[in-house]
């Protein structure tokens, strides 16, 4: 049996775009005379959509858009998979549709995700299983995490299935891909069963969907996958008419099943095409990265952006990440420098900029700063200078950057990393201050390992070593550092890990080698620093655990934890 993988990357709420896009790809894939043409989750409107799905005159759209597809399909003579939300009864459904000669069938998801609050939108499907059968196949539909339940995958395996295709928009979280494929493939070798398992892929606000679409035998093997955060159309012949193993004999549930069947022809050129190359963490991180703030930029109908300079290490990660996705040309830096700013971080501003080939300026805060000291004298009177002039300093940079994004339509994109957002290391409406967070969920030990993956990247110093080697700071007063107020970055980025990620309270951490009084101390500035998250601009998910997507606590809180 022959499948066309459609890997694609729509936009939210484009379903005239979305469309032309899907078709585009089944004529493409069609020049290969495929059996099943299969496309992602919830791919004819993008996702996740949210509050979308509570317009009925969006709904109305997305059934009209349906109704193309299921026409087109049927001129094209070919089988299309694809997923797409669906009002009825009353109900709305994440559901899956096959339209095949006219005809057309819908699954509707069983097991609703906790990653966009499916349950706040979609009923949960009924007992329903949607079969595939050609002239000696059979295969059975699931959607996104219902391939991780392993009663839906014993159910289509006593129906007598020799493989299930998986549609799905699964959210690329750095540490779980590898596992995800490895349960998938132990499934597919347990049931002896094949899986093709097909993903979104692109950007979409605070989410990144990674593709890496993939085909596993009945012995676990993956024998094929498409790339990572690309869009990509493949073609790939399975046998699933013979699989090499007895199944395990499983209690049946009782449940409804619908058929379609499809004729499936004899290809006398076949199609198998080479696994990828795995690549590395980093690797994958800087890629997730790099569409997240191309597709925020071009799905928003930005150009340019525009990044503060300050010589450091986030800003220069930031810079060079946003040449490799935008261009060069669509990256402007500025550096603002006060009486604070060291000769050294000018330079590492100015030759980073060189470096990467993008346009300067810069824009001296000092003047500013003494008038604002000035203004406001005698509200302040004799009181001594403390955070609150370091905070000027950082909402005059940030005016300055908005005063520019206004003037001429540049995307502000911030520098702030995951380790100082959650300890509230950032100036609110200074540093803070812009339209897309892309380090927001990059510990800062983590930025380090992506800057040297971007020199390795250009294949020369873009990022010049100083950088990596002069203790961080924020320079908004003489000898700062930024570890006179934190721990250490390696020791506070575990323990920010622990309680965040691993929902780690005080004393277990503790149990994990740290001072009490600095595990203390962390947890308190993550508490007291909420006000400040929640007014941050979004940034991509990369952790199992995001401020932007997964972080849901109340700013009021007298929780002692």
């Amino acid at each position: 049996m022959r499948f066309g993988l459609a890997q694609i990357n729509p936009t939210v709420g484009d379903i005239k775009g979305n469309v032309e896009k899907i078709k585009k790809a089944i004529d493409e894939l069609k020049k290969k005379s495929p059996d099943i043409i299969v496309f992602p989750e919830m791919v004819l409107t993008g996702y996740p959509l949210k509050d979308l799905l509570l317009r009925k005159d969006f709904l109305s759209s997305v059934k009209e858009a349906s109704e193309q597809i299921e026409e087109y399909a049927k001129e094209r003579k070919v089988a299309v998979v694809l997923g797409l939300p669906v009002l009825g009864d009353g109900n709305l459904r994440n559901m899956a549709y096959i339209f095949y000669e006219g005809y057309f069938k819908g699954y509707s998801k069983r097991t609703l995700s906790q990653d966009f609050d499916e349950d706040r939108y979609f009923v949960e499907g009924n007992k329903a299983l949607l079969l595939v059968e050609g002239n000696e196949e059979k295969l059975g539909i699931t959607i996104g995490s219902e391939i991780f339940n392993e009663d839906v995958i014993k159910n289509y395996a006593n129906f007598g299935v020799s493989g299930i295709i998986n549609i799905s928009a699964f959210p690329f979280v750095a540490d779980e891909y590898e596992l995800k494929r490895a349960y998938i493939a132990c499934l597919a070798k347990k049931y002896n069963i094949w899986i093709i398992s097909i993903n979104l892929v692109g950007g979409q606000d605070e989410f990144v969907f990674q593709g890496a679409s993939f085909v596993v035998n009945p012995y676990g093997e993956i024998v094929h996958e498409l790339e990572s955060f690309e869009e990509e159309l493949s073609v790939v012949d399975i046998d699933t008419s013979a699989n090499p193993v007895l199944r395990p004999s499983i209690d049946r549930e009782e449940v409804h099943v619908e058929v379609i069947v499809i004729n499936t022809k004899r290809k006398k050129k076949k199609y198998h095409p080479q696994r990828k190359v795995n690549e590395d963490r980093e690797t994958l991180i800087l890629k997730a990265l790099k569409l997240a703030l191309k597709d925020y930029v071009k799905k928003n109908d930005f150009e340019k952006v525009v990044v503060g300079l300050s010589g450091g290490i986030d800003s220069s990660v930031v810079a060079s990440i946003a040449a490799l996705a935008l261009g060069k040309d669509n990256v402007v830096g500025v550096l603002m420098p006060s009486m604070y700013t060291s000769k050294e971080s000018n330079e590492d501003a100015l030759l980073l900029a060189k470096n990467l080939g993008i346009k300067t300026y810069t824009v001296p805060i000092t003047d500013v700063f003494e008038n604002y000291k000035k203004a406001l004298k005698n509200v302040f009177g004799k009181s001594r200078e403390d955070v609150t002039e370091e905070n000027i300093q950082a909402r005059i940079r940030g005016n300055y950057l908005m005063a520019i994004s206004n003037k001429f339509g540049h995307l502000v994109v911030t520098t702030g990393n995951k380790s100082e957002a959650a300890t509230g290391y950032a100036t609110l409406y200074g540093d803070m201050a812009g339209g897309f967070a892309l380090l927001i969920d990059l510990y800062k030990t983590d930025v380090y390992n992506i800057a040297r993956k971007i020199n390795e990247v250009f294949g020369k110093e873009v990022i010049p070593e100083r950088v990596f080697v002069k203790p961080p700071s924020a320079e908004l007063k003489p000898g700062q550092k930024d570890q006179d107020k934190l721990p250490p970055y390696e020791e506070l980025d575990k323990i920010l890990k622990l309680f965040i990620e691993k929902h780690c309270p005080p004393e277990k951490i503790e149990e994990e080698g740290f001072d009490k009084k600095i595990v203390e101390y962390v947890i308190r500035l993550v508490k007291t620093s909420e006000y400040k998250r929640v007014q941050s601009a979004i940034g991509p998910k990369i952790s199992s655990r995001s401020f932007s997507a997964d972080w849901h606590m109340p700013v009021t809180n007298k929780f002692i934890v």
